[in-house]
């Protein structure tokens, strides 16, 4: 049985202290998942776990998006383990957008991988903007699930600020269950390490 908490000790990427997400909250932990991702025996291990959650269901998969910056490598590491084709989607002026090149082919079975997935907001953007390009989306996936939504597998019910439709499953190697608070919750904001991919 995979110990993925223990993994993510082990590569000093389970951090405590005072931090700011990326959601605008205030936690005294942090998933540091790039220090995981950067093996990439370890990325390897994960993704594969993950894929064989997914084949298991029997979701036919063509394709992995990731929003980036912090889905991309566990999205690719997927779209490996599963040999599918990988694209992402970046913020451009704010807006979530599929460029590069990257073509969404009407009717394509998406999957949105992220590292971690909190209330599933940026995913959310992504899978818009695949539906929005004539994709379906079939699943969400992540290493790890904050306890927010309703992972396959776990008994935690979705919270009222899970953003991810309840009518795809979200698959996830693990539930991290930290506390967060509001900025008028927090007494740490004024010390706080922001250490989200989007600068705040």
């Amino acid at each position: 049985m995979m110990n993925v908490e223990q993994i993510y000790k082990d590569a000093q990427a389970l951090l405590e202290g005072h931090f700011k997400l990326s959601s605008g909250n205030y936690s005294n932990f942090y998933l540091q998942s790039a220090k995981v991702l950067e093996d990439p025996k370890t990325a390897k291990l994960l993704a594969e776990a993950l894929a064989v959650q997914i084949k298991a269901s029997g979701i036919k998969v063509d394709a992995v998006c990731s929003p980036a910056l912090g889905g991309l490598i566990a999205g690719f590491a997927l779209a490996t383990a599963l040999d599918v084709r990988f694209i992402f989607a970046e913020r451009v002026e704010g807006e979530m957008t599929i460029r590069r090149g990257f073509e969404v082919a009407e009717g394509e079975n998406y999957i949105i991988c992220e590292d971690i997935i909190t209330t599933g907001g940026s995913a959310l953007e992504a899978a818009k903007q695949v539906e929005a390009d004539g994709g379906n989306i079939v699943a969400y996936a992540a290493l790890a699930n904050r306890g927010f939504c309703s992972r396959v597998g776990s008994s935690l019910e979705a919270q009222e600020n899970c953003k991810l439709p309840l009518d795809k499953p979200l698959f996830a190697l693990e539930d991290f269950t930290f506390k967060m608070y509001t900025p008028d919750e927090c007494d740490f904001k004024d010390i706080a390490y922001k250490p989200g991919s989007r600068g705040n």
